[in-house]
């Protein structure tokens, strides 16, 4: 049976819970997600992560704020964390849905039952300025490192705080997206703790100080303020050892030199007139169409690649298909 089928099962009798609870061995297809529709409403959902879409048939209960013109005394009531709540079914897609007077304390409550009902963390975040407190408390209830966190907000200015607290405290093992405004002539002066995937959206703010203590395996700027020089003195840095995880950083630089990249670099640079797709471990796609081969000392090759589109490709070989150079 799909997880979503599973926790409304699990409402029926408490000998229902009790043997989904005890007998269900079968790890599910995919992580357990939290995750934010807009303001007020949240679901949990299974996903393979798709490059920030979840179909909602995906959804294994969701919790949304009560509308004062609508009449609930109609709907089924369940027990959830020791209290009453009126649900009803979401016909066209097949899971629970729970109504609250306050979605934050109906978040928490639906998360507690179904990691308590599968026996299972949650894995993945989705955030925003109105939820941030969800990563938090997330990380505060269990012993597991999330996998994923995504941040977005797009309808106002973060705080310094709230930048800080995403790029020091909120640590996933793998995924990190920033998709928010971040205040004016904002800085981070710290290390970057160690992210395998980070997709920055705005990263006017990301120094070539901040690129330096990156260990990433997949790094995406967009709206980048890095210079031609900057990237000069990272591809030095990735040749001498540092970055050494990285397999493609890709960044929107506006005016960008591509023989001032490779200031000091051109005798160890081949150009590749020849056209080759690029696929990350995260699966980036990249076609480049030409570029510029550079060979660190123990033999990894990298492709310094500047696109019509504006954006900088640095591809470190083999790629994710075993495509060598």
């Amino acid at each position: 049976m799909e997880p979503k089928t599973l926790v409304s099962l699990s409402f029926c009798s408490q000998k229902s819970h009790s043997v989904i609870k005890t007998q269900r061995k079968a790890p599910f297809d995919g992580h357990l997600l939290v995750g934010e529709s807009h303001q007020n409403a949240s679901f949990l959902s299974f996903t393979n992560f798709a490059f920030g879409m979840v179909p909602k048939s995906n959804q294994v209960l969701g919790a949304l704020k009560f509308i004062d013109n609508i009449n609930y005394e109609g709907m089924e009531s369940v027990k959830m964390g020791g209290r009453v709540v009126r649900v009803e079914m979401d016909h066209s897609d097949g899971y629970l849905i729970s109504y609250w007077k306050n979605t934050t304390e109906g978040s928490k409550v639906i998360t507690d039952y179904v990691t308590n009902l599968f026996n299972i963390d949650v894995a993945e975040v989705w955030a925003s300025k109105q939820s941030l407190h969800m990563i938090e408390w997330v990380n505060s209830r269990q012993k597991t490192p999330l996998r994923y966190v995504s941040y977005s907000d797009s309808s106002a200015i973060s705080s310094e705080k709230e930048m800080i607290y995403i790029l020091k405290y909120c640590r996933p093992m793998f995924q990190l997206s920033m998709h928010l405004k971040p205040p004016p002539n904002f800085r981070f002066t710290e290390k970057f703790p160690k992210i395998d995937y980070l997709d920055i959206n705005d990263g006017e703010w990301v120094t070539i100080d901040n690129l330096l203590t990156m260990d990433g395996i997949d790094i995406i700027l967009k709206s980048s303020t890095l210079t031609s020089s900057d990237v000069n003195v990272f591809l030095k840095h990735w040749l001498s050892g540092g970055c050494p995880r990285l397999k493609l950083f890709c960044a929107e630089i506006g005016s960008l030199d591509i023989f001032q990249v490779l200031a000091g670099l051109l005798r160890n640079a081949v150009f590749v007139e020849n056209s080759r797709t690029y696929t990350s471990p995260f699966g980036y796609r990249r076609i480049l169409s030409s570029g510029f081969d550079i060979r660190r000392a123990d033999g990894v090759t990298a492709t310094v690649c500047h696109q019509q589109t504006g954006k900088l490709v640095i591809a470190v070989w083999p790629d994710t298909s075993n495509n060598d150079n």
